[in-house]
């Protein structure tokens, strides 16, 4: 049990780090493979890729993420249950269909092109305004209620409005030029 629970907090280490994580996956994404990508923030694949939940083929449930975070990442405990039942190999165009991944793309290498644009462009945002919209987004999927979703980013918010990120931004705007931001 102790080792499972060790091999867990690799996986919740994707989803708690305060930069967002982007997982792309090409041919076979299999057991541990989905449990990464279901703790990741953005999924992309290749047209070629796909996924299967296969630890019921080996005598195991899935225990590294994939039944705690697939439910809530697809939107549906009914094809999940058949994905994860059954191990049934979920193709890239049913991976796009069902919200599982947000892009297909034809290669590999298309894909890591675009995945360094989407990654650059969110690392010239506010690293603080990015954490803090990572945390809000994980803390509403965790409590449903609209109110606790909005009380708890209110809080975060009232620090990054006491941040120098703010005045940064307000000051390159003025000045119509690219914001430079402090590290976290």
């Amino acid at each position: 049990r102790e080792q499972v629970l060790e091999m867990q907090e690799a996986f919740n280490a994707i989803e708690r780090c305060p930069a967002p994580v982007l997982a792309l996956a090409h041919g076979a994404c299999v057991g541990a493979g989905v449990d990464m990508l279901c703790a990741a923030d953005i999924r992309w694949c290749t047209s070629d890729a796909y996924f299967v939940a296969k630890e019921v083929d080996v005598g195991l449930a899935a225990d590294m993420g994939t039944l705690q975070r697939l439910p809530t990442v697809m939107g549906s405990r009914s094809i999940v249950n058949e994905l994860v039942l059954t191990a049934r190999r979920m193709p890239a165009e049913e991976a796009a269909t069902r919200g599982f991944v947000s892009a297909t793309f034809a290669s590999k290498r298309e894909m890591v092109e675009e995945a360094v644009r989407i990654a650059s462009a969110i690392a010239a945002k506010s690293p603080l305004a990015v954490a803090v919209t990572k945390r809000a987004l994980i803390f509403s999927r965790d409590h449903p209620n609209v109110g606790d979703g909005l009380a708890d980013v209110a809080t975060w918010n009232a620090f990054a409005l006491q941040s120098a990120d703010l005045a940064e931004s307000a000051a390159a705007l003025r000045a119509r030029r690219a914001p430079q931001y402090s590290r976290l």
